[in-house]
């Protein structure tokens, strides 16, 4: 374990010891990858999406509460094609049933969650591209928010602002914590988006080249030895902006966004190319992956647990440079 604590109202409102929080990522984050982000330190989030009923969610949360006493996080997708508004609220019913310690939502405003969640007394995020859509989050009631920047994996909103501004401004602007995420992989990117404001960061391209990820070997390597420049941009054209690693299938998407496609054209050219099986394959060219910028710093595949250690001792390293440097007037 890292050799101390880093105390925001982040980790007091979450309960842990590293303000160090795993993204939910669709097919990857499953129990064993949550239960290891809480041995460790931080906490981790469920993808609802993920999971075809409450009955299989409640299994799997019953899985890492075997694995650890720690804190669990649920991530509840309020986009409408992902979860149907039936769905929302029975998975809500279930992480309040289950006591997890903390929801994230994604997508449109939570508002009609906020109630039952309030009543419960869980802590609610609320995940963003911009420093409006997080002031809207703040005054309907969620307790942080997190903005991520162009440079994160999966969706990025349309804005193309980087980290290193929506950070910065987020937290001048909120009363609420804020939690960055785009870019950030290591303790000096931890320590980086503690300067600009925020009180905790949100991972998950790191996390998915870890020893526990559910994903093919080959997908891992890959991870550790392309660069900050093999990422790229799909479905911009409409309106659904995805970073993702750059391999012959998004090549192909390109192509047809270049030459107008519509979405039933780029949805037919990448049939095959999504869902759980993509990281089952050893054909890195075969599907299409999430990742961010981030990647071209990710230096080796770890456990979990040695992970955050690396990020925590790193922060430690590069706070005590910090202050070495620092020459009194």
């Amino acid at each position: 374990m890292g050799v101390a604590m880093i105390s925001t109202r982040l980790t007091k409102l979450l309960g842990i010891r590293y303000p160090i929080l795993m993204g939910a990522m669709h097919w990857v984050s499953n129990a064993t990858m949550v239960a290891a982000i809480a041995e460790a330190g931080g906490i981790g989030f469920l993808p609802t999406a993920a999971f075809k009923d409450s009955k299989d969610l409640r299994a799997e949360i019953g899985i890492i509460k075997g694995l650890t006493d720690g804190p669990i996080g649920l991530n509840i997708s309020m986009l409408q094609t992902i979860n149907p508004g039936d769905r929302i609220f029975d998975f809500l019913e279930v992480g309040i049933d289950e006591k997890v310690a903390a929801f994230e939502t994604a997508g449109r405003a939570p508002v009609e969650l906020i109630p039952r969640i309030k009543e419960a007394g869980i802590p609610l995020i609320h995940k963003v591209p911009q420093v409006k859509f997080a002031k809207k989050a703040q005054d309907i009631g969620v307790d942080a928010v997190t903005v991520v920047g162009y440079e994160c994996g999966g969706f990025t909103g349309m804005a193309e602002i980087t980290s290193l501004v929506l950070i910065n401004k987020a937290a001048r602007t909120l009363d609420i914590p804020v939690i960055a995420g785009g870019g950030i992989v290591d303790g000096r990117g931890l320590v980086a988006a503690l300067a600009l404001g925020a009180e905790g960061v949100l991972m998950g391209t790191r996390f998915m080249a870890s020893e526990e990820a559910p994903i093919h070997p080959k997908w891992k390597e890959r991870l550790v030895d392309i660069s900050e420049g093999d990422t790229t941009i799909v479905m911009r054209s409409v309106g659904n902006a995805a970073r993702v690693i750059r391999n012959a299938v998004t090549e192909r998407v390109h192509e047809i966004e270049m030459r107008g496609g519509t979405l039933e054209e780029l949805m037919e050219s990448a049939k095959g190319c999504f869902g759980q099986h993509i990281y089952e394959t050893d054909d890195v060219d075969r599907g299409i992956v999430s990742a961010g910028e981030g990647v071209g710093l990710i230096n080796g595949i770890k456990s979990i647990q040695a992970i955050v250690d690396d990020i925590v001792t790193e922060a430690e390293a590069v706070l005590s440079k910090i202050h070495g440097i620092i020459t009194p007037a």
